[in-house]
């Protein structure tokens, strides 16, 4: 790259980014969002990223751990954002109201790159922004977002990232997405030094999966079927045949396969595999165990018969897995769309002053810090 570019590069605007409040907004997922922002800014010694939490009014708003929120501004403010964020929280049907629809339209229209944590999906379904687009919600809202909005293509992923809307359940997943958004716009060693800064063992991709507790999908109607989960989740290493675990809840065999094809669309066998190299991905990821190790702790007779299984699974073989091979790298998709160059802004004179970034802020708070300016971007 020519010194030219190189300098247009460390000049460059940092991207700009909008976290709409809602009220009853979980603090945990906007905290997981906004700080690798922090962290970017912090080790790549400059500002590429700043950011805004905004309301529609100004006011404050209240966390759902009931802590009040004084937001940057309102929406009313001309912001020249590149991506807007939406923060949800407990009873998202209840928190959105017209202005936050209206306002994340008139977003759309000005091609910003469009995003939501927790149950911050249910407002950008609400304006009709998630329709034909694959979107991630915490696994409480599946259901009734799906029943609501069924033009919405959800899944139960940690975060998804389909075209220039990026989605994330909730907890810990924005931080896993917005490092995954961070690798690809700066490069991976960036987003690893964040992971490291905050001790994160890993980066969850896009294709890790939220642990939906059963009892949520079956609800009580079907103890037999819980009970016979269970049963499989504590005998992992050791697999109890089908036979066995029939009589150990009173039903036949039979019985037993027509309530997992009706209730999990599977046989049991399968549903027992799967997971068996759930926990095996788990193991592979998160220890040093040998793969042959792995195997066996998961109830495989062979490291052969693990590695085809593993493999028909998960699309590649668990040396790849251990490795960070395959879907384990930051993929490098088109980039986002961009907001519109030319909108046409009020006058400074007509318009309110625009508020300070606290990236500002933290960023020179940073400077003191021993990892300040400590990952060298590759040009």
């Amino acid at each position: 790259m020519t010194t030219s570019i190189q300098a247009r590069r460390q000049t460059a605007a940092p991207q700009a980014i909008g976290f709409l409040l809602l009220q009853n907004f979980t603090l945990f997922s906007l905290a997981s969002a906004i700080e690798p922002l922090r962290m970017a800014n912090q080790l790549a010694g400059r500002e590429l990223y700043r950011w805004y939490t905004l309301t529609p009014d100004g006011s404050p708003v209240r966390a759902s751990d009931g802590l009040q929120v004084t937001p940057d501004a309102d929406t009313g403010i001309p912001l020249t954002l590149d991506t807007v964020i939406v923060c949800g929280g407990v009873g998202p049907s209840r928190s959105v109201q017209r202005e936050h629809v209206h306002w994340l339209q008139a977003q759309a229209r000005q091609s910003r790159r469009l995003g939501a944590v927790c149950t911050g999906s249910w407002a950008l379904a609400s304006a009709g922004l998630l329709d034909g687009y694959e979107c991630s919600i915490h696994w409480e809202c599946l259901a009734a977002m799906q029943e609501a909005f069924p033009r919405v293509a959800l899944t139960s992923r940690l975060f998804s990232i389909d075209r220039d809307r990026a989605t994330a359940s909730g907890g810990t997943a924005p931080l896993d997405m917005m490092l995954t958004l961070i690798g690809r716009d700066h490069g991976r060693e960036l987003a690893a030094g964040i992971s490291e800064m905050f001790i994160c063992d890993r980066v969850r991709g896009e294709q890790d999966q939220q642990r939906v507790p059963l009892k949520h999908i079956l609800g009580t109607t079907q103890p037999k079927l819980l009970e016979v989960v269970a049963l499989m989740e504590a005998n992992l290493e050791e697999p109890i045949e089908l036979a066995e675990m029939a009589a150990y809840v009173g039903v036949s065999r039979r019985q037993l396969e027509r309530l997992f094809q009706k209730y999990l669309r599977c046989s049991p066998s399968r549903y027992y595999l799967q997971l068996r190299l759930t926990r095996a991905r788990q193991l592979l990821k998160q220890t040093s165990l040998s793969i042959i190790e792995v195997a066996s702790a998961c109830g495989f007779v062979s490291t052969p018969h693990f590695s085809k299984c593993y493999r028909e699974y998960f699309g590649q073989p668990p040396r790849d897995e251990r490795l960070g091979a395959g879907s384990g790298k930051l993929p490098v998709p088109p980039p986002f769309q961009q907001a519109q160059a030319n909108l046409e802004l009020l006058s400074f004179e007509a318009c309110p002053v625009e508020p300070v970034s606290s990236a500002v802020m933290a960023l020179d708070q940073a400077r003191g810090e021993p990892t300040y300016a400590s990952v060298r971007l590759r040009s």
